[in-house]
C-alpha cells in the first residue's frame, strides 16, 4: 500500500527520532493526493509564480540564491533544460535580469 507522511512521522516518534518544526511564514504544505488538491497546489504554484514572479520549489535557484552554485553553473543547468519557461527564468536570473 502507500506510504503516507503521517505514517512515516509516526514511525520517528516511535523510534524517538522526530523533529518538527513550524513552517514559517512563507512557507506552505500542499497536499495533492486528490485531483482537487492537486488542482489546487498547481493554482498556488501559478498565482505565486505569476504575480510575484517568485520560483516555487526550484532547487536551482535556491542553490543559486544562498551561494551554493554560480550563476555559470545556474547558466549550464539553464542550457540543460533547453527552452522552457523554467529554463528562460533560470538564464535570466542566472544574468541578473530577473531578481
Amino acid at each position: 500500500g502507500e506510504l503516507e507522511i503521517t505514517d512515516l512521522n509516526q514511525l520517528y516518534l516511535q523510534e524517538g527520532t522526530l523533529h518538527v518544526e513550524r513552517l514559517g511564514r512563507g512557507m506552505a504544505w500542499l497536499d495533492a493526493g486528490t485531483p482537487d488538491s492537486l488542482l489546487q497546489a498547481a493554482t498556488f504554484v501559478q498565482t505565486i509564480q505569476s504575480r510575484q514572479g517568485n520560483l516555487v520549489g526550484c532547487p536551482e535557484e535556491v542553490a543559486f540564491r544562498m551561494g551554493f552554485i554560480s550563476a555559470a553553473a545556474l547558466r549550464e543547468r539553464a542550457g540543460m533544460i533547453g527552452k522552457t519557461e523554467l529554463g528562460r527564468i533560470l538564464g535570466d536570473i542566472a544574468a541578473g535580469v530577473h531578481v
